[in-house]
């Protein structure tokens, strides 16, 4: 039997599900709950489990040498991944997992939601339904387009970018991708990031699906907005932190940039952020993740690798 703790900020059904579904085990719900953009605050409790489930504080993770496996309640773990807590968790043989599958569906469609809204014409269809009430057939019509044969350049590739592969398949688009270090098993040709400037040229539409990390702050700057090719599409459903804000807005201006924004830095955006009315620029508030089911699927997942845990299995999304 296990002692599992959690503040993962969850809907009565989804920590009912959680409650239930554990088994023997034991379950300690943390009152402090905590959503998935901040870490919880050191929680006493903390100090009796086994498995941590949410966002445990970061610092006081290190210090339980009791806590075998932690399980985050979101896709990105950077708060996490510092020297410290690796060498913690290495040196007691613990291991943190993510929830990466929970969100790669949603993410996925989320982006391939807004690729089609642009293709047609779909935000100034509806901007003229809220305003004018005209019937502009003709311009329309001449500005929709297809995805078909178009180039699509996607920054990462996890699973969320697998997953949007899968999904732009059928449309028969031409796709690229850059990350990192490539390992060769990628679904579309996929290249080094020191690469990157080479291909943005190419594309049409640049997906950016990168995470926060010291390397990826402002990775798209004004120099890399300068290489795309009038007309092109920028979408960030990563973190708004990958963006330099400042040379995203300067080359709105210039009206040759259409951009589709699901993150922003800070978040919220500020009401009276330039972005907000920006030239071409259409943004939703964070909500690529999101379902009404979302939390269920996070309870599940995590059951999931609970199992898994306990008979001694390789565990789904484990990050360290």
């Amino acid at each position: 039997m296990y002692t599992i703790w959690c503040n993962a900020s969850l809907t009565l059904l989804a920590l009912d599900e959680l409650k239930r579904s554990c088994g023997d085990n034991r379950v300690i719900v943390s009152a402090q709950p905590t959503g998935n953009l901040s870490a919880g605050q050191p929680d006493p409790t903390l100090a009796e489990a086994d498995i941590a489930f949410g966002q445990p504080d970061p610092v006081q993770i290190i210090e339980l040498p009791k806590l075998k496996w932690i399980h985050l309640s979101s896709a990105g773990y950077t708060r996490y991944d510092t020297p410290k807590i690796r060498a913690a968790l290495k040196n007691r043989g613990a291991m943190l997992t993510n929830s990466s599958s929970v969100f790669s569906e949603p993410c996925a469609q989320h982006a391939l939601a807004f690729m089609l809204s642009g293709a047609r014409q779909l935000p100034a269809a509806f901007a003229n339904q809220a305003g004018g009430h005209g019937w502009p057939i003709n311009q329309l019509r001449m500005q929709s387009h297809l995805l078909t044969e178009q180039t699509v350049l996607i920054l990462s590739f996890g699973s969320i970018a697998r997953r949007l592969v899968e999904l732009l398949t059928p449309l028969r688009m031409k796709m690229m991708a850059v990350r990192q270090t490539p390992r060769g098993d990628e679904t579309i040709p996929t290249y080094p990031n020191t690469e990157l400037d080479r291909l943005l040229p190419q594309a049409d539409h640049v997906m950016n699906i990168l995470p926060d990390s010291p390397s990826t702050q402002r990775f798209f700057n004004a120099k890399r907005f300068a290489l795309l090719k009038p007309g092109a599409i920028f979408y960030n459903i990563g973190r708004g932190t990958t963006v330099d804000q400042t040379a995203l807005l300067a080359a709105l201006k210039t009206g040759n940039l259409t951009a589709y924004l699901d993150v922003t830095d800070p978040e919220p955006l500020p009401p009276e952020h330039p972005l907000w009315s920006a030239p071409n620029c259409h943004i939703t508030p964070h909500t690529a993740g999101g379902h009404a089911a979302e939390f269920s699927a996070m309870v599940r997942h995590f059951l999931e690798n609970l199992k898994r845990f306990e008979s001694g299995q390789g565990l789904r999304d484990r990050v360290m």
